[in-house]
């Protein structure tokens, strides 16, 4: 057991393997491996996306970000050219997957078009579309997070980390840019996580 545990890559296919014989599992329910047992396989895989994105997310903004500025100067290259770039790694990419996870969840349950429009996709319904306005501005505040990660959040690191070429002024910008992007994120997170939440209890 320890040989497994002290490598990472052991520890994440054991997990996997032990999570598949669950999901199998789950597929001997009275759905069977139809209809609602997809869309939990589906939103299992949204959930463990989303943690891991989130979860780098108050890393950055709780941990590294706060604490950057007391570590002593000849220590800083440790996080900026081997910490920071990993993190980034994992990261964009579940950011990535989170996104796409939560369009299939919505897409296979069937609200992506009510979601997406606040809930006037088939004209206002009390207590049926509010699920859908609340639900659908989870999603908008998640794109919004979403685009920022790619589009302003990855590009300004890359300068301001020295992944690609930039002279000093262009990667102080850059950094101000992306840990100015990093606290909007953080800043729509609380809020994003309410709807989806608060949504699979009350409309879900």
């Amino acid at each position: 057991m320890t040989g497994i545990l002290t490598n990472f890559r052991s520890t994440i296919i054991v997990s996997f393997v032990l999570a598949m014989v669950m999901v199998f599992g789950f597929g001997h329910s009275p759905n069977g491996f139809h209809g609602a047992y997809w869309q939990a396989v589906f939103r299992w895989l949204h959930v463990l996306f989303g943690i891991l994105w989130i979860g780098l997310l108050y890393y950055f903004n709780f941990v590294q970000m706060r604490v950057m500025p007391t570590i002593p100067a000849e220590l800083k290259p440790a996080v900026s050219k081997y910490i920071a770039p990993e993190a980034l790694f994992w990261f964009r990419w579940s950011a990535l997957a989170t996104w796409i996870m939560g369009m299939v969840v919505a897409f296979n349950r069937g609200y992506l078009m009510e979601a997406i429009t606040l809930g006037a996709w088939q004209g206002y319904q009390r207590g049926v579309d509010m699920g859908f306005t609340f639900i659908g501005m989870g999603m908008w505040l998640a794109t919004v997070m979403f685009f920022n990660v790619w589009g302003l959040i990855w590009p300004n690191q890359k300068r301001a980390l020295g992944l690609v070429p930039a002279d000093d002024a262009t990667k102080a910008k850059a950094a101000t840019t992306a840990m100015l992007f990093s606290r909007i994120n953080m800043l729509l997170s609380i809020p994003m996580l309410v709807t989806m939440t608060m949504y699979q209890t009350l409309f879900g």
